[in-house]
C-alpha cells in the first residue's frame, strides 16, 4: 500500500518562453511591386545541456514549455533544467536510491521508477514535493521504466518479468496500492537485464516493451500481459533503453551502443522497420530520450565511465527537422 504525503498536485504555472523570434522584412521601397511577408526563424537551441558534476543520469521528462526532468543514480535527487538557457536546479532531494525512469503529466505530477529499491513514486513537478510512494515488490528487482497511458501509470521491472500498474481514478486520483502483471506469451526472461523500455502502441490500444537482453520488441495486452514479438524484419534492438513514440515512429536509445533506432511501426504495434539509426559524437550511453521543439534530448549515463563527484554529465540535443 503506498504512503500518501501531499494533497492533489497543483497544476504547473510556469511562465510561457518565447522560442521563437518574429522577424520583419525591412521597409519596402516605394517603386517595389509588394512588401516581402515577416517570417518566423526556428530557435537556436543549444546541442548540449549541462547537468550537476556528479549526477549519474537515467531519466528524462520533457513538457510545459521547456522544461526537463532529469533522475539520479546517485542518490535519487530530481533536477530540473530549462532547455532554452541550460540554468537548472535541484527541486526534489532523493530518498538516498535511484531515480530511473520519469514521466510528467498533464497535472504537474512526475511518476518515477525507483531502480534496485523496487519502489515507484510521484512527485510534484513544480515544488518537487513528494506525493506518494508505493512498495511494488519484495523481491530482487530493477523498476526501470514508466509510461502514462490508458489511465494509468505503468512501470518495466529489468528483473521480473511482470509489469506494474497504478490505476488512476477520476481526475487523476492515486490508487491505494499498484497491481502487478506477469507477462507471458512470447515474453522470454533470461540472464541479465530484460524488460526495459516501455512505451504505448500507435493505435493506444496495447504497450511496447523492450528485452535489452535478447534485443526483441514486444506487443503486450495490458488486460492480460500476454506479448507477441513485434516483426521488425529480422532487426533487433540489443542494449534497447528508453523509448519514445511519435505518431508511428518509434524512437530506442540503444545506450552502449551510442545509437538511436527508429523504427517505422504499423498502427497496431505488431510490425516495423528499422528505417535508419541516429547518433552523435557527443554521446556516451544514452540511456533513453524525450522531445522539445523538434528536437530529441537523451541524457549520457557514461556508464563505462567510474563515476566521481567531479564526473562531468550531459544531456545530448538531435534535431529532427529538416
Amino acid at each position: 500500500m503506498f504512503r500518501r504525503l501531499a494533497g492533489r498536485a497543483p497544476a504547473l504555472a510556469l511562465t510561457a518562453v518565447a522560442l521563437v523570434a518574429l522577424t520583419a522584412a525591412p521597409a519596402a521601397a516605394a517603386t517595389a511591386p509588394a512588401t516581402a511577408p515577416a517570417r518566423h526563424e526556428r530557435p537556436v537551441l543549444p546541442d548540449r545541456v549541462e547537468l550537476p558534476d556528479g549526477f549519474l543520469p537515467e531519466g528524462i521528462a520533457t513538457g510545459f514549455g521547456p522544461w526537463a526532468w532529469f533522475g539520479s543514480r546517485a542518490d535519487g535527487d530530481i533536477y530540473r533544467a530549462d532547455l532554452v538557457t541550460g540554468e537548472g536546479r535541484v527541486i526534489s532531494q532523493g530518498p538516498g536510491t535511484p531515480s530511473v525512469g520519469l514521466k510528467v503529466d498533464r497535472r504537474g505530477r512526475l511518476f518515477v521508477a525507483g531502480g534496485p529499491s523496487g519502489t515507484a513514486r510521484v512527485v510534484d513537478a513544480r515544488t518537487g514535493d513528494l506525493l506518494a510512494d508505493y512498495p511494488l515488490t519484495d523481491s530482487p528487482s530493477f523498476v526501470n521504466d514508466v509510461v502514462l497511458v490508458r489511465g494509468a501509470a505503468w512501470f518495466t521491472d529489468s528483473q521480473r518479468d511482470v509489469l506494474y500498474r497504478l490505476p488512476l481514478g477520476r481526475h487523476g486520483a492515486l490508487p491505494e496500492a499498484a497491481e502487478t502483471i506477469r507477462l507471458g506469451g512470447d515474453w522470454e526472461q533470461v540472464d541479465g537485464f530484460n524488460a526495459n523500455g516501455l512505451t504505448a502502441t500507435p493505435d493506444g490500444r496495447g504497450l511496447l516493451v523492450v528485452n535489452s537482453t535478447t534485443g526483441l520488441l514486444h506487443r503486450v495486452d495490458p488486460a492480460t500481459g500476454a506479448t507477441v514479438v513485434v516483426d521488425l524484419g529480422g532487426a533487433t534492438l540489443v542494449n534497447g533503453d528508453g523509448m519514445l513514440l511519435l505518431g508511428r515512429t518509434l524512437y530506442v536509445a540503444r545506450n552502449t551502443n551510442n545509437v538511436v533506432a527508429v523504427v517505422r511501426l504499423d498502427r497496431a504495434g505488431t510490425r516495423g522497420t528499422v528505417t535508419r539509426e541516429l547518433t552523435s559524437d557527443d554521446f556516451d550511453t544514452p540511456t533513453t530520450l524525450a522531445t522539445f521543439a523538434g528536437g530529441l534530448y537523451l541524457p549520457n549515463a557514461r556508464f563505462t565511465t567510474p563515476p566521481e563527484p567531479t564526473t562531468p554529465y550531459w544531456v545530448t540535443r538531435l534535431d529532427l527537422r529538416p
